[in-house]
């Protein structure tokens, strides 16, 4: 989540919410499925937002829901209000990566944001004889779930379905006509989900795939990041050689289970 600075960026923020909010709430029907049922916080008061958040009904604690934000001070608050409402938590930390088209228009004070090259980092070529660029189709989302770390049932494979239908989306198709590599965009506007077949790994088609969404994606406006595992380090030097920013605060992850 990045912090909008400026009445503009936050009257845009806004007008997007009240357009999105109601069917995002419709879409929440399903008490199990968490990848749906998934809240994004932000806090300048953590007190306050306790508060707030212990005598309203904003978060449906009966639910299998999870909840994302770049504060890992809000550790606490979660953990508490969890233990009021008979919840197990598992929370998780990653590396958060801001694209560098969007740190210079959103976190210009970053100083890593100063010393970017001009334009986005080049990834190494690879064979477009071989690989043809395309889009996903909802027919795709059981190879992808098959590859998602974090899927792999029917709920994931119904959200894979929703964020091809729905967000701008991009493969490499094989010899095969079938993706060989590809990047995915979920409903907090981060990209995610992308991956390369095994067979076909060591081509540079991952960092390909980052590089074409990431362009995409700057083009229509949106701000470009996504996260990932402290343990993945391939994805790591992938970011490194795209020149994208590590945001000190990481990315945190709150995985809610009513008792």
């Amino acid at each position: 989540m990045l912090q909008l600075q400026g009445p503009h960026l936050l009257k845009m923020l806004e007008k997007s919410l009240r357009m999105s909010l109601p069917e995002s709430l419709k879409e929440m029907a399903d008490d199990f499925d968490h990848y749906t049922n998934t809240y994004q916080i932000f806090s300048k008061d953590l007190k306050n937002c306790q508060e707030s958040l212990t005598t309203s009904d904003v978060i449906n604690w009966k639910q299998h829901l999870q909840i994302q934000s770049s504060q890992s001070s809000l550790n606490e608050v979660i953990q508490n209000l969890a233990a009021a409402k008979f919840v197990k938590v598992e929370h998780t930390q990653c590396i958060l990566y801001v694209m560098p088209e969007t740190a210079r228009k959103l976190l210009p004070s970053l100083p890593e944001t100063k010393n970017l090259p001009v334009g986005y980092g080049a990834p190494k070529a690879i064979n477009e004889e071989m690989f043809k660029l395309s889009s996903m189709d909802p027919t795709h989302a059981a190879l992808v779930n098959k590859f998602w770390h974090f899927g792999g049932n029917k709920r994931s494979q119904r959200f894979i379905e929703r964020c091809i239908r729905t967000f701008p989306t991009f493969c490499l198709l094989g010899p095969e006509g079938t993706p060989a590599s590809w990047s995915l965009m979920d409903q907090a506007g981060e990209i995610r989900m992308g991956a390369t077949l095994p067979k076909y790994r060591g081509h540079g088609l991952i960092s390909h795939m980052l590089n074409v969404h990431t362009r995409a994606l700057d083009q229509l406006g949106f701000p470009v990041y996504n996260h990932t595992h402290k343990a993945n380090k391939i994805i790591q030097r992938i970011s490194d050689n795209l020149h994208h920013i590590a945001i000190p605060r990481g990315w945190n992850q709150w995985n809610c289970v009513p008792l």
